[in-house]
């Protein structure tokens, strides 16, 4: 249905009145939708495990098959944020959900032995739609909740989602030590997909409210926190989304390890990444987004020091738990960082000298139209994970290379984050209100 009016920040609104529960149940469907998605996405990083030398196939085939999912999967978030002011997230949700049936029928037909590279990339390609989910489910959940709870809504919402990469790796660990073939994890996914459809038709909502508004994504484009926001995203989501693809052919390609023992493995980061995500957005909350982020990315540049150290030495062992750790912390980094940007948007507008709901509207306003853009990019991250280990791994036949160069990413952006929202910085000139002297130095954003 349509909701005509909706006012989070609205305290009777949201407790007296029923705000809260609406939110809640499209939350909880949104999820739903959502880890579909995820899954759908995420199937090639399986698929690749069943393709044994009878594919004809090599490792750094694979790794280009699922970079191209990771590649659609991010150029279609930029559209899926719009559809929803444009469709309602209701009906968008709908249509989204359905067109998850497209690349789950079509690599249906087509798996198996000496069908062509070219038929296996399409399908590849298709499933890039199931990355879109995520946009325009964070941009209809992101109008649902206020700002004080937006933290651990966004943090729920997506990390339900991400459990729809360790999901999927899991139901193909089960058919693999079953002996089945890959259409059995295909079939499986079908009527969960047609269960999404119906429960978005007949639980969810439309906030009447939520328009386009082009002059916002202007706004967003031209504000330099929407790209530093998506350089950042790329550190922790796109880390998470290409790991996630990788870890199992990684396994398989550097340790010799067969398709059931990668996948023994494979789940287990994706799914501590995707569960701990709302405790970033909680964590954030609590202690301000910049703050964690900056430790997040901190403690990731340790964790991939060890998996460069455990490459060298051919660890097995400290490769996965080190692996493992570098999983935990993209899962962090994603809710921090996610819970910032609506916080940063707000915080502009009250530079504006706007106040109370005029803020929170300036900054729905503009968070709503950066974060299908932050959502595109930092997905897009996850095709520099796969295209760096693929490359690495042809130079030299190892990751070691690629880790290394991770590193040197997470740097990069644990001094960005420090840098621009964590360094202390003079006023910049504003005056105190009522008075002729300017304002004492501050922290930046320090607590968004």
């Amino acid at each position: 249905m349509w909701i005509e009016r909706w006012e989070p920040e609205d305290e009777r609104f949201w407790k007296e009145e029923g705000g809260e529960r609406v939110a809640r149940r499209n939350l909880a469907f949104s999820v739903l939708s959502e880890h579909i998605g995820f899954s759908v996405w995420s199937l090639w990083s399986v698929m690749v495990l069943f393709m044994g030398p009878e594919y004809g196939i090599d490792a750094a085939g694979k790794f280009f098959l699922v970079s191209m999912a990771t590649l659609v999967g991010g150029v279609v978030r930029v559209p899926y944020t719009f559809a929803v002011a444009r469709f309602g997230g209701r009906a968008w949700t709908v249509i989204a959900a359905s067109l998850l049936l497209v690349p789950t029928v079509a690599a249906f037909v087509v798996m198996e032995p000496g069908t062509s590279y070219t038929a296996f990339m399409v399908c590849a390609l298709l499933t890039g739609v199931g990355g879109g989910n995520f946009a325009s489910s964070m941009t209809n959940i992101n109008a649902f909740f206020p700002l004080r709870e937006k933290g651990w809504a966004l943090g729920l919402n997506a990390g339900g989602g991400n459990i729809g990469v360790p999901v999927v790796q899991l139901v193909g660990l089960a058919v693999i030590g079953a002996s089945g073939g890959p259409r059995v994890v295909l079939g499986i996914y079908i009527p969960f997909i047609l269960l999404s459809v119906l429960c978005a038709a007949r639980y969810m909502d439309s906030i009447s409210s939520v328009r386009n508004d082009t002059g916002a994504a202007k706004a967003a484009v031209r504000e330099g926190h929407t790209w530093v926001m998506a350089l950042l995203y790329v550190g922790t989501f796109g880390s998470f989304i290409g790991y996630s693809f990788a870890f199992g052919l990684v396994l398989q390609t550097q340790f010799g390890r067969t398709p059931l023992e990668a996948a023994q493995l494979t789940f287990i980061g994706p799914l501590l990444g995707s569960l701990i995500r709302p405790v970033g957005g909680r964590l954030a909350d609590r202690f301000g987004g910049a703050r964690i982020t900056l430790g997040n990315f901190l403690a990731m540049a340790v964790a991939t020091g060890a998996v460069v150290i455990a490459s060298v030495r051919e660890s097995l062992p400290l490769f996965v738990g080190a692996f493992i750790a570098l999983f935990v912390l993209t899962g962090l980094g994603n809710g921090s960082t996610y819970k910032m940007i609506p916080g940063i948007f707000q915080a502009k507008g009250e530079a504006l000298g706007l106040t109370g709901e005029a803020a929170a509207a300036h900054g729905r306003r503009l968070s709503g139209a950066a974060m299908g853009l932050i959502g595109a990019i930092g997905a897009v991250g996850g095709l520099g994970i796969n295209l760096a280990l693929r490359q690495s791994f042809q130079e030299v036949g190892s990751g070691t290379g690629a880790y290394l160069a991770f590193l040197a990413f997470y740097g990069v952006c644990a001094g960005v984050t420090w840098a621009v929202y964590l360094r202390r910085r003079p006023a910049a000139g504003r005056r105190v209100p009522g008075t002729d002297t300017e304002a004492e130095p501050r922290l930046g954003y320090a607590e968004v």
